[in-house]
């Protein structure tokens, strides 16, 4: 009995160790990136560096970086708003075909003014280059489309 008793205090210290060092692993070595760009630099690093900006570029490059922010949320909220009423839709017993087809211009509108603020905001980085670093910037509007995928594995279909 007394063995047993021993095995099973060294198997449980010997656990608890094991997932201590497992944690402590974990939160020593995995750095978060957030889950669109897990494991790759930012798009603000990567901008900053491909185009040289010192320090007060760097500081407005910031300010636009929350404008545009602010102005995608407030976009995002309205697309999210304006699904759910078409949506809603399905829920009547019969559907207004005025108002889904109204509801449908008014996303494309929203995704069209996602668009031209993604836009804008390229052209107000533009605008922050100095005359040497607009070669840089052209280089960097042929990388855009890389930059700013989500490197996400292939979504499933639910048909």
């Amino acid at each position: 009995m007394m063995e047993k008793t021993k095995l099973l205090t060294i198997s449980v210290v010997g656990l608890l160790l094991l997932n201590l060092g497992t944690l402590g692993f974990l939160f020593l070595n995995g750095k978060n990136h957030g889950p669109l760009h897990e494991g790759r630099p930012e798009p603000k690093e990567i901008i900053i560096g491909k185009l040289h900006f010192d320090a007060a570029q760097q500081k407005d490059y910031t300010k636009l970086i929350q404008w545009h922010r602010g102005e995608i949320k407030n976009l995002d909220a309205n697309i999210r708003q304006t699904k759910n009423e078409l949506y809603f839709q399905l829920s009547e017993s019969e559907v207004n075909v005025k108002t889904k087809d109204s509801l449908i211009t008014l996303l494309n509108t929203y995704q069209k003014q996602i668009e031209e603020t993604h836009f804008k905001h390229f052209q107000d980085i533009k605008k922050l280059c100095k005359p040497e670093q607009q070669d840089s910037f052209n280089d960097l509007t042929e990388e855009l489309g890389r930059i700013f995928s989500p490197n996400k594995p292939p979504r499933k279909r639910h048909d």
